[in-house]
């Protein structure tokens, strides 16, 4: 087979790949996938394209000018093996940074896909791979290296908040001098820094005492986990965003306080873009120091912040 050839068939593999099944797309925007794909052709060459494909897939245009193009609603579902340069930098990117929070269970599913776009990217070179290159997401305060978690401990965690129910844990105390029996709802898992929690109630198994109260449970703290086939339980009007939005991470009560606080121009400055809340005011005092007034969680978290940031605060 010829390179126009081997071209042309590439090509149309990448069209079939992009046509959607319940919108219409142009020629247009189908250019600009190529152009992503390291392809630069003409719009008159797609249309051709597509109008040959056409006749051996279940395809349709609208007739419009400029025309839009779309599976036919009845087509069965095709599988090309094949992955785009777009789709192989999602998943690289979702492996590298999102595969901390997603289940065991599910990431084995994905392992080919993610075997497949490191694959794409040895041997492909086009724009959309070279993204990769070109971002990083960097901490804002100190970096710090992750605790290690046990393995077995996080899958069966991850499983247990998957489907609703409530495990067992050997948990390990902070100052590491006891290690607790818990039974435990999970509710939640949030990355906070270089560590990740766990949000769950529950209750230890030595003494019995169970409550309602919303607890964080450093992933790395597991010692061992077990199933069990019962349903986890939820407390009423648990929301996870309102419990973050009120301090839940920053270790605090979950009380809201009207803060006012002095910042020198030098520091204060950011706040006009990256905000402390909805309802945040600044005013310029005419010392040029900056009056910040913000509804804020009440938390240590908070404390902390305003300390390194040398704010006199009210």
């Amino acid at each position: 087979m010829g390179t126009s050839s081997t071209t042309a068939l590439h090509r149309q593999w990448l069209l079939l790949q992009r046509l959607p099944r319940h919108r219409w797309i142009g020629t247009t925007e189908l250019q600009q996938d190529l152009q992503r794909e390291g392809i630069d052709t003409n719009l008159r060459t797609i249309q051709r394209d597509l109008v040959a494909l056409a006749e051996h897939f279940p395809l349709e245009s609208n007739g419009l000018s400029p025309q839009g193009w779309r599976w036919k609603a009845d087509a069965p579902v095709m599988q090309l093996p094949h992955m785009t340069s777009s789709q192989a930098l999602t998943f690289l990117m979702v492996e590298q940074h999102l595969a901390a929070l997603m289940p065991a269970s599910l990431l084995n599913e994905l392992r080919p896909w993610f075997d497949h776009a490191r694959q794409q990217a040895k041997k492909g070179d086009t724009p959309a791979l070279r993204w990769a290159e070109k971002v990083r997401i960097v901490p804002a305060t100190q970096p710090l290296i992750p605790p290690a978690i046990d393995g077995n401990a996080l899958q069966i965690i991850q499983e247990a908040l998957l489907q609703g129910r409530r495990i067992d844990v050997l948990y390990q105390s902070r100052d590491k001098k006891k290690e607790l029996n818990l039974e435990l709802d999970p509710l939640a898992i949030v990355q906070r820094g270089a560590a990740i929690y766990l949000i769950a109630t529950g209750k230890s198994l030595s003494s019995g005492e169970a409550t309602d109260e919303v607890r964080r449970f450093a992933l790395h703290r597991f010692k061992k986990a077990w199933l069990r086939d019962e349903k986890a339980k939820r407390p009423r009007g648990f929301v996870l965003d309102e419990f973050l939005h009120k301090g839940g991470m920053g270790f605090g009560n979950g009380k809201m306080k009207k803060l006012k606080a002095i910042f020198t121009r030098e520091t204060g400055e950011q706040l006009y873009e990256s905000r402390l809340s909805e309802d945040q005011t600044i005013r310029e005092l005419p010392d040029s120091r900056l009056e910040v007034k913000a509804t804020v969680a009440d938390t240590p978290q908070l404390e902390w912040w305003l300390k390194a940031m040398g704010a006199e605060q009210d």
